[in-house]
């Protein structure tokens, strides 16, 4: 297993964790918008770890800006390309770097990670984040299109709001009646934790989703 982000301490922490449960976790601190950075550590996880079965593009989300909820004439042209690139960028250059190896080794699966906003369902964030997520969606699909041939599957999730520790600050400073708000619009009346997701990037990630590919599974408790 190789854990992947920007924020070193978060990736130690990471590690430490799971090494208490017996797992044993490479670390990559790097910038997943910058391609040569991304080619080099494909590579080298590739080379270290006799090729790469599964791919989680994980990284993205909407708080890079200052109002991640910013309607469409409050986004600046800097806002609309950060969030685009933060949330593209990166799931394009670790999949292009990736899907050559898994050629190679005949098959692999990856798993993106999308948002309900790239459905059009989120009002608590903005067009460009909804942007930016539907074009997680729409390259899901193409892309298994075009590796399916290759024993490759390309899955995503789509999540509603999850108390992950990124969010879970934003969650807690709105008024409870917001939160009571929040949750009576979503069918199974709670927040997402991060294990509802992490269960079917799991199931998507397994050989029992050998023959699924090209899909966006919502997992937001039935909200659309």
């Amino acid at each position: 297993m190789v854990a992947i982000d920007l924020d070193e301490v978060r990736l130690d922490k990471m590690s430490a964790d799971l090494s208490k449960e017996g797992y044993s976790v490479g670390t990559y601190c790097v910038d997943a918008t910058l391609a040569d950075n991304v080619m080099k550590t494909v590579l080298d996880v590739s080379q270290n770890n006799d090729g790469i079965d599964i791919l989680i593009n994980g990284v993205g989300g909407s708080t890079i800006i200052s109002n991640p909820a910013a309607r469409v004439e409050e986004l600046s042209i800097g806002d609309w390309q950060a969030i685009i690139k933060f949330n593209l960028d990166s799931m394009f250059l670790f999949t292009n770097a990736t899907i050559p190896i898994m050629k190679r080794q005949g098959g692999g699966k990856i798993v993106n990670l999308a948002s309900i906003a790239g459905r059009g369902f989120s009002d608590a964030s903005s067009s460009a984040y909804a942007a930016a997520k539907g074009g997680v969606i729409a390259f899901t699909k193409k892309t298994a299109r075009e590796v399916g041939p290759f024993g490759i599957t390309v899955n995503a999730v789509a999540p509603n709001t999850t108390l992950t520790e990124r969010i879970q600050p934003r969650w807690e400073q709105q008024s409870p009646q917001d939160q009571v708000d929040q949750i009576e619009k979503i069918p199974l009346r709670r927040i997402a934790e991060p294990l509802d997701q992490a269960r079917v990037i799991c199931f998507l990630a397994s050989k029992d989703a050998d023959y699924l590919t090209g899909q966006t599974i919502d997992v937001s408790g039935g909200l659309v």
